[in-house]
């Protein structure tokens, strides 16, 4: 059986002082919009985050899930999951879905100890880290900019403007992305959540 992600962008990259996840706002089902204020970042932990592109109710489940584990484990070992454990589990939930897998790409950025760090999920839980991802319909138009554009000496405001730039761009030729763009600001000491509109 073939599975179809539904249409969605989202990017991830690390910059110096942090990490930028991003997704556009748009909910569709096949050929209809049926919200313009879909949100498809995630606060997982005060240090990490989710962005996905796919079916809405599996990826808030899947945020659910994976933050109820990071509660578990810092109860249970009296610290916070580091990042890759963190992409580790969520690469663990996916796959043990098998032949039903949950209909997300997704993207798990942090900072820990380590510093920061992206990667990228597919349905079936391949963990693949990297300095910046794109996932869903808008990822060959959104990598094709982070691909020109990203440098590893980018501070947070500058990976903030591009991965901006590279979720708008992707919805000016991806009918299925748009109205709007969320991005999750992720530093060492906390994280900011920031809103734009479409167009500048």
């Amino acid at each position: 059986m073939a599975y179809r992600i539904q249409g969605a962008t989202a990017v991830g990259l690390v910059c110096t002082d942090g990490v930028i996840l991003a997704s556009e706002k748009r909910v569709s089902w096949g050929g209809m919009v049926l919200s313009r204020a879909g949100r498809k970042v995630f606060r997982l932990t005060p240090n990490i985050g989710m962005a996905c592109a796919g079916l809405v109710s599996d990826m808030q489940a899947l945020a659910r899930e994976a933050e109820a584990y990071a509660n578990l484990y810092r109860l249970e070992n009296n610290r916070p999951i580091s990042v890759r454990a963190m992409a580790k589990l969520i690469s663990n939930l996916l796959f043990q879905r098998g032949r039903i897998p949950l209909l997300t790409e997704t993207i798990i950025g942090g900072v820990d100890d380590e510093g920061p760090m992206v990667y990228a999920l597919d349905p079936l839980g391949s963990v693949i880290p990297d300095k910046f991802v794109a996932a869903g319909s808008g990822a060959p138009i959104a990598i094709g900019l982070l691909e020109a554009q990203y440098r590893e000496d980018m501070n947070l405001e500058e990976g903030a403007e591009l991965a901006l730039q590279a979720i708008r761009s992707a919805a000016a030729r991806d009918a299925i992305s748009g109205d709007g763009v969320d991005l999750l600001i992720i530093k060492a000491d906390g994280m900011e959540e920031r809103s734009y509109p479409l167009k500048p």
